[in-house]
């Protein structure tokens, strides 16, 4: 389904835009993309930061303009509006369920995994903190962050040893941020799976396999 009144900002090499593009694939919905080269710091720009003033990706503009920010927020919305292909839960206990399993996946992992980059990443020294402020590198928080990718997979193989999807019988938006972490920490860190988690390495490629991950 194509809709012409939507537009997303967002970025190829953003793992949170990707969280974006395969919710919205996972949907069947098309909607326009306006590609923000995070090369050349164009989220710095003056005119994105009229669009959003984090100065982050991705961003979802509406028909009038309202611009919203932040995955999770983004999920919301297209929930609402399109909610044929449930990805944030049907009831009221699996609606709650989604979002404890979706914030866990992010705080947990998602986060780890950025925290981590962003305090290694020679090129974003003094960019410690994604946003519209300046911060210092910590070296110290790499090695605590690789600590917390490593309990974010023993914490997962223990879910997925029960349960066929992260919040339960469903793929959802938990499966989502869960899929694109564990990417996100393959290619930036080379922490991928660890031997031996053969539920989580089970699962993973059954939601590799979904035709939305190649969002």
């Amino acid at each position: 389904m194509s809709v012409d009144n939507l537009k997303l900002y967002e970025s190829s090499g953003s793992p949170n835009s990707r969280r974006v593009r395969i919710f919205l694939a996972e949907k069947g919905i098309c909607v326009a993309r306006v590609p923000v080269d995070l090369g050349v710091k164009e989220q710095f720009s003056d005119a994105y930061a009229r669009i959003n003033p984090r100065r982050v990706v991705p961003t979802l503009v509406l028909e009038d303009g309202t611009a919203i920010g932040e995955v999770p927020a983004i999920f919301r919305y297209l929930e609402e509006a399109y909610p044929n292909t449930p990805l944030l839960g049907t009831t009221a206990k699996d609606k709650a369920l989604v979002v404890m399993w979706e914030r866990r996946m992010e705080l947990e992992g998602f986060a780890a995994v950025m925290e981590t980059v962003r305090n290694k990443v020679p090129g974003l020294k003094g960019r410690a903190i994604a946003g519209a402020h300046d911060y210092d590198q910590i070296p110290a928080i790499v090695d605590r962050g690789r600590q917390r990718i490593l309990d974010f997979y023993a914490d997962l193989e223990a879910r997925l040893a029960t349960e066929p999807f992260v919040a339960g019988d469903r793929f959802s938006a938990a499966d989502i941020t869960a899929l694109v972490t564990i990417d996100f920490a393959t290619r930036a860190l080379e922490l991928g799976i660890p031997d031996g988690n053969d539920a989580t390495r089970l699962w993973y490629d059954k939601v590799a396999a979904r035709s939305s991950a190649a969002a």
